[in-house]
């Protein structure tokens, strides 16, 4: 329990209260009108201009009600307050408009948009004026309860809105981070593939530049591409990210695509096998299958010792696709590396499709990747 009012009265305002609108002048001047109209017509309202001047003080108040929730609650009933005071001392008549039944905007707004500290002081004042005023007109238990029942009712609701806005302001958040995440394996595996690439045929040229010349432009080409190549698919994705529309127009590469990625020069021979019905793969496996190939891939032209060889296989098994990307490469002495922002992004990958990713040294030598993807993403 202790933990509980500590909580309370630490809670922060929440962040997205909306300025006043057009809604909250409307609200304000129909108010303004029914106590005007209402302490002009109404027989036997005691104090009658004195009663409408306070009434009137709740205009501000009204607008004020999100930006400043307490300060709104305390002018509101204070008014309420007071004219049940004056009810009480003075015994003049009848001191109560309809239309002052606004105050339950005010203790609405004052739990909805207030901090923990404010809606325990507002609270407090209003059971306060409440109890004062109760005790004026001198009601009835049926009243009393009646009144109570309200009064708990206007507050639960609020507390309803509050808390079902901020469950759904931390979804949005955890959608924005995901996505985030998401952005970030992309970037990682476009560009961490292609830099790879370049650098590694950079630090080929740099070997054969004196001893064979035509094999240095050669590398120099390659390194164009390359370059070209990256250029394209870092436009493609900053155009996606700022318009939705350009998405049809830039589809992601897949399975389709993984014939690309193989080679044969000084450096590296990379060889690809697609094995099985592989052309009706849901799109989201479709891409991941290519990103988690080629993050491989970058990863064996990166970190493998000695590599001459990478294998990328792809095959259909019932309702997974299975892909094993091999190198031929020496096994690093001492413990296994610990996993970098790649492996993790792969692994990433995969889980959220329901699948699995495996990455390790290979029985025969090497470095072995192997993830595991249902064909079908379901719903």
């Amino acid at each position: 329990m202790v933990t509980l009012r500590g909580s309370v009265w630490r809670e922060p305002r929440p962040g997205h209260a909306p300025p006043v609108g057009r809604l909250d002048w409307l609200l304000a001047g129909t108010f303004a009108v029914a106590s005007l109209v209402e302490g002009v017509v109404r027989p036997g309202l005691a104090w009658r201009p004195l009663v409408v001047v306070l009434a009137l003080a709740l205009v501000p108040a009204l607008l004020w009600r999100r930006q400043r929730p307490l300060h709104a609650a305390v002018v509101g009933w204070g008014v309420a307050g007071l004219l049940s005071g004056l009810q009480l001392a003075a015994h003049p008549g009848d001191l109560d408009l309809y239309s002052m039944a606004a105050v339950l905007i005010l203790l609405h707004a004052l739990v909805r948009w207030g901090s923990g500290r404010e809606l325990v002081v507002g609270t407090a004042f209003v059971a306060v004026v409440v109890a004062l005023g109760m005790y004026a007109s001198s009601t009835g238990a049926a009243d009393v309860l009646g009144g109570s029942a309200l009064l708990l009712l206007v507050i639960a609701l609020a507390a309803v809105f509050r808390y079902r806005a901020d469950l759904w302001h931390r979804q949005q958040r955890e959608i924005r981070n995901e996505e985030r995440a998401g952005l970030a394996r992309e970037l990682h595996d476009t560009v961490a593939h292609h830099v790879s690439a370049i650098a590694v045929q950079a630090q080929a040229g740099g070997v054969v530049v004196d001893s064979q010349p035509e094999k240095a432009a050669e590398v120099l080409a390659a390194i164009e591409s390359e370059a070209s190549r990256t250029l394209a698919e870092m436009r493609s994705m900053v155009r996606v990210l700022r318009d939705e529309d350009a998405v049809g127009h830039s589809p992601q590469r897949g399975v389709a695509d993984l014939p690309s990625l193989a080679r044969a020069d000084a450096t590296l021979t990379v060889e690809v096998s697609l094995q099985g019905s592989l052309t009706r793969l849901d799109r989201p496996v479709d891409a991941a299958l290519y990103r988690l190939a080629q993050e491989a891939l970058t990863n064996a032209v990166r970190h493998a010792r000695s590599a001459s060889r990478v294998r990328i296989e792809v095959r259909r098994e019932g309702e997974d696709v299975r892909l094993r990307v091999s190198d031929d490469g020496r096994a690093e002495p001492g413990p296994a590396p610990q996993p970098g922002f790649g492996l993790l992004g792969m692994a990433e990958r995969a889980q959220l499709l329901g699948g699995s990713l495996t990455a390790g040294p290979a029985p025969g030598g090497g470095w072995l990747v192997e993830a595991v993807l249902p064909a079908r993403v379901h719903a």
